[in-house]
């Protein structure tokens, strides 16, 4: 089954006005008649116009709008356009390109823009709006983390309808690039105004903003495209509990909410389970425990004695039952996963069957982790095969995740503490511990973020793990360097293979975002492109497609 990768901002969408009532008519009048026939087609108007209020998490207010600065590098537009766009099959379609070609070495891509484009200032889209963002996002790299462009030779305007770059060598997801960095206006163009009140060519455009409280969205009336149906859209500040009492009391059209909530009813709402492309795993560093530098020149402590044995991570990878942790932790809404989803071409998904207990225990004992005092928890060399989990704070779902893995790894006889902690304290603690990740999205470079061995403490999130192999650095280079997709995909799953092979992340669940919809509100589902992972937002990737029923 296709999964729907669907994003996790939670859309809350509260009735601007009453509708108004339908007029009895007089039928013994014919003025009568006329006036009930016009008061049923101002009702209809009066629906079509209805407006929304959307709660879609906090992250939108948390990160600039500005697609220079990796604004909403999903690959799907909102406010901005990419060259290109992901439609609901995964598959990359033109979006303000109508055309391209890729040159025999991979090293020229030439993009035939889309006629008749304007900005939602008015102004006339051309080759030198690619250019101007191109190469500021080049010229800036360091304000975009979502973005690679340091392969990026020249982008020249050959025309202003097309646009040639120049790659300094092969790089295969330059492609992915192309459907993720968003267009902005090189004569309107201001840094700091972007960040609240981005100029795009989208179907929407931001009218206000009102810092930690409300963004409202209206039409772009110079869209290209089809004109939304939907006539405002707020997106609300607040926090999940708050939202799930508002959506209770009425007051909101959808919102999205956390797995524990899946069983609840809602008057008026329907629940919508939306599949995704979003991975939760557990990172397990692979290294025994050492002091090193990291590239600050910092002295710390990395490495786990426990997880760094192949044989504890190979045993809790087949020894679990994951639809079991589900069950247990997401009231059943999810898919177990032991990589990423099949909806991405380049993704290796092959057949795998978890719950062997046996095999797992035989697995473990063999290594020397016995279970001799009987207490329930193995031990080697007088060493508790146990270790710590982190869950960031106030996500309920991640640690409910994590609490129900440690129970069902109690099973094997491994011991795991789950904890909580704040993004700075687990970045402090990712080498020496396990934490709960999610992960999703359409660009292959995951997997070097993932695997790549020169990334170990370089800071951030990447190889957290300490992974380190030659023959998959040798992979991911191949990879990056092919000249065609077809040896860029086989060498992806060939990554994932092989580093799968040494167990370094204890893959989960593709969880399912849930959302409760009002009955009366057609969020147009099949239109939903494959959500990747994002906090809630990728509801919005198919907002112009919404209309009242």
């Amino acid at each position: 089954m296709r999964k729907r990768k669907i994003l996790a901002w939670i859309l809350m969408l509260t009735l601007a006005s009453g509708l108004a009532g339908c007029g009895s008519g007089d039928t013994q009048s014919a003025a009568a008649g006329d006036d009930a026939a016009a008061q049923e087609t101002a009702d209809e108007g009066a629906l079509s116009d209805r407006e929304v209020t959307a709660y879609v998490g906090t992250s939108i207010f948390e990160s600039s709008l500005d697609p220079v600065k990796g604004a909403m590098s999903y690959a799907y537009p909102f406010t901005n356009n990419a060259l290109l766009k992901v439609n609901p099959e995964s598959e990359y379609v033109g979006d303000l390109a109508a055309d391209w070609e890729i040159s025999e070495d991979a090293l020229t891509y030439t993009f035939t823009l889309r006629d008749g484009v304007k900005f939602s200032d008015g102004s006339d889209f051309d080759a030198g709006d690619v250019v101007f963002t191109y190469e500021t996002v080049r010229d800036h790299q360091a304000n975009n983390e979502n973005v690679d462009l340091t392969r990026l030779d020249t982008v020249t305007a050959l025309d202003d309808r097309t646009v040639e770059f120049k790659l300094k060598e092969c790089y295969s997801p330059f492609f992915d690039t192309a459907a993720m960095l968003q267009i902005v206006p090189e004569d309107s163009y201001d840094s700091a105004l972007f960040d609240t009140m981005p100029v795009g060519t989208g179907a929407w455009k931001v009218v206000q903003y009102d810092t930690n409280q409300q963004i409202i969205l209206e039409p772009n009336e110079y869209y290209f495209g089809e004109a939304p149906a939907i006539s405002k859209v707020t997106l609300v500040y607040m926090d999940s509990d708050a939202a799930f009492a508002a959506a209770q009391s009425g007051q909101l059209d959808v919102v999205m909410v956390g797995s524990s909530y899946a069983k609840e009813e809602v008057p008026g709402m329907e629940l919508a389970a939306l599949e995704t492309m979003d991975v939760r795993n557990i990172s397990l560093p692979v290294q025994e425990e050492h002091t090193a530098t990291d590239a600050s020149g910092q002295e710390m402590t990395v490495g786990n004695n426990v997880t760094s044995d192949r044989a504890v991570r190979e045993a809790l990878s087949i020894g679990i039952d994951r639809q079991s942790i589900i069950d247990n932790a997401f009231n059943g809404v999810g898919v177990p996963a032991v990589n990423f989803t099949d909806n991405l071409i380049w993704a290796s998904t092959d057949d795998y069957e978890d719950g062997r207990r046996e095999e797992a225990e035989a697995i473990l004992e063999e290594a020397g982790w016995l279970d001799e005092d009987g207490d329930g928890v193995r031990e080697k060399e007088g060493l508790a095969c146990s270790f710590d989990i982190y869950s960031p704070g106030g996500d309920q779902d991640r640690y409910q995740l994590a609490a129900a893995l440690a129970e069902d790894a109690a099973q094997l006889g491994i011991q795991i503490h789950v904890k909580t902690a704040g993004w700075d304290e687990i970045v402090a603690l990712q080498a020496v511990a396990g934490v709960v990740w999610g992960w999703g999205q359409y660009s292959p470079t995951v997997l070097y973020s993932l695997f790549e061995s020169d990334l170990y403490l370089t800071g951030g999130y990447d190889n957290v793990v300490g992974y380190d192999n030659p023959q998959v650095d040798v992979k991911i280079d191949e990879a990056l360097s092919a000249n065609n997709q077809e040896d860029a995909v086989a060498a992806w799953k060939e990554v994932q293979r092989m580093a799968d092979a040494d167990y370094p992340y204890l893959y989960l669940v593709n969880i399912q975002h849930c959302y409760f919809v009002n009955e009366n509100l057609d969020i147009s589902t099949e239109t939903q492109v494959p959500h990747p992972h994002g906090h809630g937002s990728p509801i919005i990737c198919n907002m112009g497609d919404w209309s009242w029923k």
